[in-house]
């Protein structure tokens, strides 16, 4: 088994026109060259290829699949919004299996937000949203550590963004547990006293309400060179961990959540699982 990770931070690619910049072109062609020479040296059967939510939502992004098929043979496919937050409450259901009842679960990338609630595999109501980690802070902050002012003015532009939303898996019912996925959650997990990820897949990880208050209320007063050196942050992902903390602590709040639980598995793993499953019932 091999795992291999590159963060790519698209969004911070997008133009003022909302098209992916050749800069930004380029880096995710290269990734996906790369990508392609990993699974040709590992002789794997098959390669899932998909892009999310900055390659989703560029203007240009025809011509983005286009450049990277032709430079590399590889044709991404692009999930929409709600498939993305449909496969992640797959990978979140079988973690967690039957018993867990209904589940409440958010997934915050560097683009969008993905809201789901459910019973069953398929969650009744799934939204994505443009209220990305990435995304806020590239849109937001121009100033390092983020002014008062903007963050105030962000608290009150996610608490619009979601009150329809929300209003709507709050009338589902409350769930019997909530659930939180994404590398954003890890880390604010993380930093609020849950376990270092050496500890393993299956140790419980929590993030309360008045821990993340907390939390933002320090973090948000350091500069992102300051917040890289708390055990835990990434440097690749320290300037935009406040807005990911601003979007995980409203999306609480809007779902009466006082705290979630950390799942290991995400998109990747629903993906995965999904695909498996088209096999398993012959229609892979």
């Amino acid at each position: 088994m091999s795992d291999t990770k590159s963060t790519m931070k698209l969004v911070e690619y997008l133009d003022d026109d909302n098209d992916l910049s050749k800069k930004g072109i380029d880096k995710l062609t290269g990734y996906v060259a790369e990508a392609k020479g990993l699974v040709e040296q590992m002789r794997c059967e098959e390669m899932i290829s998909f892009a999310t939510s900055a390659v989703r939502d560029a203007n240009n992004s025809d011509d983005v699949l286009d450049h990277v098929e032709k430079e590399t043979g590889i044709r991404l496919e692009i999930l929409s919004g709600e498939d993305e937050a449909r496969l992640t409450f797959l990978a979140v259901r079988r973690w967690y299996g039957w018993s867990a009842g209904r589940i409440v679960n958010l997934d915050i990338g560097g683009g969008s937000l993905e809201l789901t609630s459910g019973t069953d595999e398929d969650p009744e109501a799934a939204y994505s949203l443009l209220l990305g980690a990435g995304r806020l802070t590239h849109e937001w902050f121009d100033t390092d550590p983020p002014s008062r002012k903007k963050i105030d003015l962000l608290r009150d532009y996610i608490d619009a963004e979601l009150v329809e939303p929300a209003r709507h898996l709050r009338t589902l019912g409350e769930p019997d547990l909530a659930v939180a996925t994404s590398k954003t959650f890890r880390t604010l997990a993380r930093l609020t006293g849950a376990a270092p990820s050496s500890a393993g897949p299956r140790v419980k990880r929590t993030l309360t309400a008045p821990g993340l208050r907390q939390l933002i209320a320090f973090i948000s007063r350091m500069t992102a060179a300051d917040r890289a050196e708390l055990e835990g942050v990434s440097s690749n992902r320290s300037h935009q961990i406040v807005a990911g903390a601003l979007v995980a602590e409203a999306s609480m709040r809007a779902l009466g959540i006082e705290q979630v639980e950390i799942c290991p598995w995400a998109l990747r793993e629903g993906v995965i699982l999904r695909r498996l499953d088209g096999n398993l019932y012959g229609k892979g």
